[in-house]
């Protein structure tokens, strides 16, 4: 089974994955994989001005990181259908959100859609989890998350408030019309450790 975590920067989303790991007694992978992606690591150097001009392209920066989990793809699919859990922190969600954040444009999730799940092959994910904490409380948290380890310098996208409020925004809507599977959405650990646990005990 695959469950992936979705939430903006500072929203809890790492906290929640360790929870659910113990919890469940599942495998985790998160996204990106900036230890183990070339892909990822160019992405990651883009977000800290050392790409020239390519993250002015949200397309551009969109398809980097679906190469990174395209690279993992035969990781992820092994779960698919399995016994086995994955947690996923972040997966195909965040770069539909992230892109119609920065574009302005609904039309970039079903592009989003079309290139990690039909074109890459990706396998679909059986529940998506949205940490939905208010921009305003992750924001902070971002912020003292920098000021605490000088190895989590803020990114381009995490220093923008406005993108963050916009991808919530994004999330939400996905969220609420079920984007590609079921959804939960809350910001309660509690409620989100049982659901995903009555979610478990459905499946055959």
């Amino acid at each position: 089974m695959i469950i992936a975590v979705e939430g903006i920067d500072g929203a809890g989303k790492n906290t929640l994955v360790q929870a659910l790991r113990r919890e469940r007694g599942a495998d985790a992978l998160a996204f990106p994989r900036y230890a183990d992606s070339i892909h990822a690591q160019l992405a990651q150097q883009a977000l800290h001005g050392k790409m020239g001009d390519l993250t002015d392209s949200a397309y551009g920066m969109a398809t980097m990181f679906a190469l990174d989990r395209f690279g993992a793809r035969a990781d992820i699919a092994r779960y698919k259908g399995s016994d086995e859990l994955v947690i996923l922190d972040r997966y195909v969600a965040s770069n539909a959100a992230y892109s119609w954040a920065r574009t302005g444009d609904e039309t970039v999730v079903e592009w989003v859609r079309e290139l990690e799940f039909d074109r890459l092959g990706l396998p679909l994910p059986d529940l998506q989890v949205l940490v939905d904490t208010p921009p305003e409380v992750a924001q902070e948290r971002a912020v003292q998350r920098a000021a605490q380890d000088a190895s989590r310098e803020r990114d381009r996208y995490e220093r923008d408030a406005q993108l963050q409020r916009d991808t919530h925004g994004a999330y939400v809507s996905l969220a609420e019309a079920g984007w590609v599977s079921p959804w939960i959405r809350t910001n309660d650990a509690g409620t989100i450790m049982q659901a995903v646990k009555d979610f478990y005990a459905k499946e055959p």
